[in-house]
């Protein structure tokens, strides 16, 4: 295993309030098993990761939202740490680019840590689902072909033309409100339903994206995670593939393997080099069944939260490989292991009652089972995250029979008169609206009591082909 710096902490940020974020705890345990000493600034100090022998201390989340809020907290963790050095590691998107943004403040607290030299901008314009298209468009990378409505009748017509049922996404699903029973990815079934997103346009803080919808394939959904040093070289990068998935089909992994793909390791590796990409990235992929092709669908400007799925037998994985580059030392390539697996156990418990066949496994025999919550040396998190997922589920099933209620009233109600509407311009959306993966947990404590529908991931088309579905 290479030699950390273990006088330098690390600083592990999230906004993101979803307690069973496993991310972080493999983030965690992945720096602490090394010697390094991990701070965790999270929504709730008393959420699962804040039991791991692994983390110095936990900081609650200051209140507010976006900037205000990340650099709040980073004065409050540089203070503790009385002026010494740590790497800081943004744990979703909306710190990533919070961070971009502190980053460049002459006098901000962002500057008292270490992070990557990330080209200005970068990590917001790859997070944005509408900037990303434009992006893709532009390098001739594969993406989904979107379209941005500018209002409800064109929304329904949109929608219309590219085929019932729709994806329906937020360009910045990091601006949505607490609360506001709004989640990033819906997969509309009526142009109603997609009348009743588009206006909740104002509340959303980012505009309405229409995906052309295509259902998942089996061993259609493919990750690549990477680090990008201070040079731009990525000897720590890999591809996986979904073997489970929640919501089942679509959503966050569940289980998955460590299998390759070189087609998907090409598009992904000429991205972040044609962009100068630094630091931790997380792509998404799916396959379009028709053609072959591989789609991009998603780019997180850092970690997934499975990147403990590509940890190679020496312990090298994203997150040790940046504090390695941060710190001065050398990162050595990432070595293959095919056929390691990753499982989170709530949502592979999910997934499995959702659907119970068997998933075959065709890259060879077993590297090995890492689970997300339950380790050996560290089992307190998984204890944790038990009670707390229990608790959860039984207060979703106390408020289920008030949920059906409510979907049943809404189906009786009339439906209004449709007016009618232009056909939507079938050539490709100039405006380069985009949309991925991610769509947000079901099972999430956060997500609305009522969702406004079923999730789902983005279906992969080629922008470059523009006719509707048929």
């Amino acid at each position: 295993m290479p030699l950390f710096d273990t006088r330098v902490a690390a600083v592990l940020v999230r906004l993101d309030r979803n307690p069973f974020h496993h991310g972080t705890l493999g983030a965690a345990r992945s720096l602490g098993r090394a010697g390094v000493p991990v701070h965790v600034v999270a929504g709730d100090p008393a959420e699962p990761v804040a039991h791991s022998r692994y983390v110095r201390r936990c900081h609650a989340r200051p209140p507010g939202e976006g900037l205000a809020a990340v650099r709040d907290a980073l004065a409050r963790v540089a203070d503790t740490l009385a002026g010494d050095p740590a790497v800081l590691l943004p744990l979703d998107d909306a710190t990533a680019v919070a961070l971009d943004e502190l980053r460049r403040e002459p006098d901000g607290p962002a500057r008292r840590f270490l992070l990557p030299h990330q080209p200005p901008g970068l990590a917001a314009r790859v997070a944005d689902k509408a900037a990303l298209a434009a992006t893709c468009q532009r390098l001739g990378v594969p993406h989904p072909r979107t379209l941005v409505p500018a209002d409800a009748d064109e929304a329904a017509a949109m929608a219309a033309a590219l085929g019932l049922p729709v994806v329906a996404k937020w360009s910045r699903p990091w601006l949505l409100p607490p609360g506001a029973g709004l989640r990033s990815t819906v997969l509309a079934c009526s142009t109603r339903q997609v009348r009743d997103l588009y206006a909740r346009v104002a509340q959303a803080g980012s505009p309405l994206l229409l995906q052309r919808y295509l259902p998942a394939s089996r061993d259609g959904d493919w990750f690549f995670h990477a680090y990008c040093d201070s040079a731009g070289a990525c000897g720590v990068a890999a591809t996986g593939r979904k073997v489970r998935s929640w919501p089942d089909g679509a959503g966050l992994t569940a289980v998955g393997t460590w299998a390759p793909n070189p087609a998907v390791e090409r598009i992904a590796r000429d991205l972040v080099a044609a962009l100068g990409y630094r630091g931790v990235a997380d792509l998404d992929f799916r396959r379009d069944p028709d053609t072959g092709t591989y789609h991009l669908l998603d780019f997180n400007p850092r970690p997934g939260a499975q990147f403990r799925l590509f940890t190679d037998p020496w312990g090298l994985d994203v997150v040790r490989a940046l504090h390695l580059d941060l710190t001065g030392r050398r990162v050595p390539d990432l070595v293959r292991s095919y056929g390691r697996r990753f499982a989170v156990e709530n949502y592979a418990a999910l997934s499995l009652l959702a659907s119970p066949r068997r998933r075959t496994r065709p890259y060879g025999p077993s590297g090995g089972l890492e689970t997300a919550w339950y380790a050996a040396d560290d089992p307190a998190p998984a204890f944790a995250m038990a009670r707390a997922w229990a608790a959860h589920l039984a207060r979703r099933a106390w408020a289920a029979p008030r949920r059906a209620w409510r979907a049943g009233a809404d189906a009786r109600a009339p439906i209004p008169a449709q007016p009618t509407v232009r056909t939507a311009d079938p050539r490709p959306d100039t405006r380069g609206a985009g949309y991925s993966t991610a769509p947000a947990d079901p099972a999430d404590p956060r997500a609305p009591s009522t969702p406004v529908g079923p999730t789902s991931s983005a279906s992969p088309v080629n922008p470059s082909t523009p006719s509707p579905r048929r």
